[in-house]
């Protein structure tokens, strides 16, 4: 068992969520940890949220991190690469640009940043609700650059909830069967600290982050 309060969980992992502003990330990430959806602001900086499941028999703790798609918070955002198991990066299937800013940015940013040589890629095609005339990125877009950078691949959308659970469960699966990333459970908890915290810090409320 990981060291944790209780020792409740198998896994400690860390996720993040990348992507421009307004793909969707925060939606979906509050999909996922709460099935509910709302139309939220742009995050400003970090967020995170605490999400337990259980998969494969394994009693698993995720810390996702939503991060902020504006530049000016990118020096800001870099840090908390550091560990992440697994990474996903969102586009908004009706927003062209938001497509091709993964490999302009995102892409760039994971390899400038992540420390985690195996560490899970998963891109995500946000907002398959809209109707057909307002997507311009198609599914065979999608699925063919994840083919080019070794990432899974899925469509979702967080209004209507299709395919959430299904993204974070074949991620977090592909995770558990990376044997180099399910090794060190201390270093697991260690990699869940914000910049400048300790191991014995306090366990940070995973709903004091900003909600938006």
């Amino acid at each position: 068992m990981a060291g944790s309060r209780g020792g409740d969980f198998d896994h400690l992992f860390k996720v993040l969520l990348v992507g421009d502003s307004g793909v969707g990330k925060s939606s979906l990430l509050l999909r996922f940890t709460a099935d509910t959806f709302d139309d939220l602001s742009p995050t400003i900086g970090v967020d995170f949220k605490v999400k337990m499941m259980t998969l494969g028999g394994k009693r698993l703790k995720l810390t996702i991190w939503d991060t902020a798609g504006q530049e000016r918070f990118r020096t800001l955002t870099s840090s908390y690469y550091r560990g992440a198991q697994g990474i996903i990066l969102v586009y908004d299937v009706s927003r062209r640009a938001t497509f091709t800013d993964l490999s302009d940015v995102w892409l760039k940013e994971v390899e400038r940043y992540s420390t985690n040589e195996d560490c899970i890629k998963m891109l995500i095609g946000n907002k398959v609700d809209l109707e057909e005339h307002e997507r311009v990125v198609t599914k065979k877009e999608g699925i063919a650059f994840a083919r080019q950078h070794g990432c899974l691949f899925l469509e979702a959308s967080a209004k209507t909830s299709i395919n959430v659970q299904r993204c974070f469960d074949e991620l977090v699966q592909k995770i558990l069967d990376t044997p180099s990333l399910t090794a060190d459970t201390t270093q697991l908890k260690k990699n869940l600290l914000r910049p400048g915290e300790t191991v014995d810090s306090p366990v940070p409320d995973p709903g004091a982050g900003c909600s938006c």
